[in-house]
Parts: C-alpha cells; sequence; structure tokens
C-alpha cells in the first residue's frame, strides 16, 4: 500500500474522531468474540449483554475487509473507520492503535477486531468496569466487561477452539453459551446478536450480510439466537450447500442438505406442504450433485406431500439433469406445465 493512501486514511479519521459522545451513555457492558474462517474467508461477530439491542451498536464487519466489536463505553465510529483502515491496509493491531490515539476516552473503551487475514488485536481501557479484559487466539479475539470474573473469557476461547471444523456462525454462538454458562454479564442477560459477513453472501448476492441475526429483549437472548441460526440454517440450507459445493466440498454441502431436511421434516409445526418442499429442495440438490436415484426417491415424497410442486419442477432449471430419466418422465407425463 502506499505510503500516501495510509496517510491520508489517518488524517481522515483523526478528523472524523473530534467529537466523542455525552458521559450521560449508558455503558455497554458485554461479551463479545471476533472470528475469521480462513477455510471460507467468513468473518463474523457474536454479542450478548444486559443493554437493550446490543446489535445495533457492537458488532460491525465487512466481507474481504476484516470485523469489529466496539463496546463499554462504546465508541460506534471505531465500527465504520476500523474497518475503512482495514481496507485501507491497517493490521488489527495498527488499527486499534490509531483508534485509541484518536479518543480521548479511549481509557474507557474496549474493542476486538479481527483482520482479514485472521490477524486479531483487543483493547481494554484502564478505566472500563470490572472484570474487564480479553484475549487473543489464532483467527479470533474474545473480551468482555462488568463480567463475573476472566473465566468467561477463557471460556468462550475454549468453545471457539475446540468447535474447529464446524461452521464459523455456529462457533461464535458456541463461544457465546460458554460465556454465559461461566457467569456471563454480572448483571445479567438481555440481548444478543450474530453478524457473519461473505462475499455476496446476503440476500440474491447483492451484499455481504450472510448472516445478520439480532435478539434486542429476551430472558435467554443466546439460546433465542441459536434457535435463529438454526432456523437459518434450515431456510437457506440450498444456498448454503450450492455455496459449498462450488467450493469443491461435496461431503460438506449433502450433510448440510440432508441435516437441513432432517430438521424441517420433523418440525412438529410444519405443514405436509412445508415437508413437502423440503423434499423437493433436497431432490433438485440431488439432481444438481449428480445423485438420480436420491433426487427421483425425494422428489416421489415431495410430489406426494405436496402435488402442486409437480407442475412448478416442469420450469425447474435445477432438474434439468432428470428430464431424460423415466422415472421422472412418468411422475410428470399427466400433469401440464405451470404458467
Amino acid at each position: 500500500m502506499k505510503l500516501r493512501s495510509r496517510l491520508f486514511a489517518l488524517l481522515s479519521l483523526l478528523v472524523m474522531a473530534g467529537i466523542s459522545p455525552s458521559m450521560s451513555e449508558e455503558t455497554i457492558a458485554t461479551f463479545s468474540i471476533v472470528a475469521f474462517d480462513p477455510e471460507t474467508g467468513d468473518l463474523g461477530v457474536a454479542v450478548e449483554s444486559k443493554f437493550f439491542a446490543v446489535g445495533a451498536v457492537v458488532p460491525w464487519a465487512k466481507a474481504g475487509v476484516g470485523a469489529i466489536a466496539t463496546q463499554a463505553f462504546g465508541n460506534t465510529t471505531f465500527g465504520p473507520r476500523g474497518l475503512h483502515l482495514l481496507e485501507t491496509g491497517f493490521s488489527a493491531e495498527e488499527t486499534i492503535d490509531v483508534l485509541v490515539k484518536s479518543d480521548t476516552l479511549a481509557d474507557r473503551r474496549q474493542v476486538g477486531i479481527v483482520d482479514v487475514k485472521g490477524r486479531p488485536a483487543t483493547w481494554t481501557g484502564s478505566k472500563c468496569n470490572p472484570w474487564a479484559g480479553g484475549r487473543t487466539g489464532a483467527n479470533y479475539t474474545v473480551q468482555g466487561n462488568i463480567l463475573t470474573g476472566k473465566e468467561v473469557v477463557d471460556a468462550m476461547a475454549s468453545a471457539f477452539e475446540g468447535s474447529a471444523g464446524r461452521p464459523l456462525p455456529d462457533r461464535l454462538v458456541a463461544a457465546l453459551l460458554a460465556g454465559q454458562a461461566a457467569g456471563g454479564d454480572s448483571r445479567g442477560q438481555q440481548s444478543a446478536a450474530l453478524l457473519v459477513v461473505r462475499e455476496k453472501g446476503g440476500y440474491g448476492g447483492f451484499n455481504d450480510r450472510y448472516i445478520d441475526l439480532r435478539v434486542d429483549d429476551h430472558p435467554k437472548p443466546i439460546e433465542e439466537l441459536r434457535r435463529l441460526l438454526d432456523l437459518h440454517h434450515t431456510i437457506n440450507a440450498y444456498t448454503d450447500a450450492r455455496f459449498h459445493m462450488e467450493r469443491g466440498d461435496r461431503p460438506r454441502a449433502i450433510r448440510m442438505m440432508e441435516e437441513a431436511t432432517a430438521r424441517a421434516v420433523a418440525d412438529e409445526k410444519a405443514k405436509d406442504v412445508d415437508r413437502g418442499g423440503a423434499y423437493y429442495d433436497l431432490a433438485c440438490f440431488y439432481a444438481l450433485a449428480g445423485m438420480p436415484d436420491q433426487a427421483i426417491a425425494n422428489l416421489q415424497k415431495g410430489f406426494k406431500l405436496n402435488p402442486a410442486l409437480i407442475a412448478h419442477s416442469l420450469n425447474d432449471t435445477d432438474l434439468d439433469p432428470l428430464r431424460e430419466d423415466p422415472r421422472y418422465k412418468a411422475m410428470v407425463k399427466d400433469v401440464p406445465p405451470s404458467k
């Protein structure tokens, strides 16, 4: 990166840092984890607090750039300013150095950053309410304030490290659950949030917000966040499986689709049309994966539970690999195409 670009970015951010928030604002006592998945390139933040709607304040992330948690007497400008510094080429450590040196209330701030290379950094100001502190590890940083003790961040770190191989969102929530089990926020619980970014991972591929879940006010916010994440995995399994299939991880893609289908079908609240749709989506995935026998078997289940899918299938390009299969032709021979 050119020196001129770094200097311009630094000077711009120093100007932006000129206004400090009022000291009457509430301290965001919380614990969070910021992490990077080198396998997928995903970056994410998970956070819990005895604070209303913590997800509107703490987590910031940008695909291909980095992720940031800003908390304690949180300076929300640390989010966009920090991401700008990271995008300009600063490391996580360098970014924190710039942010805290430009802030007259840095001793009341707490921030964790992981850059796109997985390099972590954390800062806890000397005037953050105890217990306050953090620790870093390979591709992650955990930090918290007004906690029951150091064991909270230690438990989070252990949970994250011990869940290697699982999807990043699940590892982040597992870390929150471990932190809470170890004592969590000494004042109690209220809200939690999970933000994970992935290049073109948002709806329709138009942005990078792969997962953006918030529980703003709940007696057990982490458990509710876990429930929402499970729902996300079920609803978005097809897109997620395609992502991993395109990256060459066929076993993982198949496992994701099969597990999501099993959850959808087992849901006591699901109607037959919903279960039929789950089998149909799995059939489409199998068809694209070159597994015609499995595709036909699941189409039969789907069509039986939701006959409207038969006509729909005639125009579904995902089923093109089955068009000449006599078993598929037999299933649709008496049905006119849907309009």
